[in-house]
């Protein structure tokens, strides 16, 4: 990739990343309720779920599945159906308590690391985003496999740097959090739900 086009695409996945997306609220959820430190498995998550749908896209599954009637409905419902249960998890969660201010919310890793990978891998808005949007950066004469290297190498940072400030910063607020309690949870939790409803009736 030729260093004109990748700076392109570099300031493209910073607009991407600072758009509001489910793993940017995934991240700031995480990140008031457990701690920067244990979203980290979060974020990696969602950055491993993003370049698997790079990789799909890259080498030619995003556009069959995007010419696929079928298999896009199903997408979309599978992915709607997960964003609206993980919002339930989410509306559900016992309000940040005073005392926990101090150790934040103990969960294993290999969850938040599932629902990071869930949120990205699941969300067909980013498989049909990356499959119109990469041809426009891939030089058909170089290796496909180094470009995908880059593309997926450049996104992902951006995105994990993105995700970090948002979960350090609602980790920052959690005094604030603590005093509004459930209704944070609420909010966060109806969005997710709001987007798993919607997103299967896009068209």
């Amino acid at each position: 990739m030729q260093f004109e086009t990748w700076l392109v695409f570099l300031l493209a996945s910073i607009g991407l990343s600072l758009s509001p997306g489910p793993n940017g609220l995934l991240a700031l959820t995480h990140g008031a309720i457990h701690g920067t430190r244990q979203t980290s498995y979060t974020i990696l998550g969602g950055a491993v779920g993003f370049i698997a749908i790079i990789a799909l896209c890259m080498f030619g599954i995003g556009a069959l599945i995007k010419a696929s009637v079928v298999w896009l409905t199903i997408l979309k419902w599978v992915g709607g159906l997960y964003l609206i249960w993980l919002g339930i998890q989410v509306w559900r969660s016992p309000a940040i308590a005073i005392t926990t201010l101090s150790k934040p919310a103990h969960t294993k890793g290999r969850a938040l690391f599932l629902q990071g990978l869930l949120s990205a891998g699941t969300n067909p808005k980013g498989l049909l985003f990356f499959s119109a949007f990469l041809p426009q950066f891939i030089d058909p004469h170089r290796s496909l496999f180094e470009q995908f290297v880059v593309v997926a190498a450049t996104f992902a940072a951006t995105e994990t740097l993105t995700e970090y400030g948002l979960a350090g910063a609602a980790h920052r607020v959690r005094p604030w959090l603590a005093r509004v309690g459930k209704r944070f949870n609420q909010a966060c939790g109806g969005l997710f739900i709001a987007i798993g409803a919607v997103l299967p009736l896009r068209t």
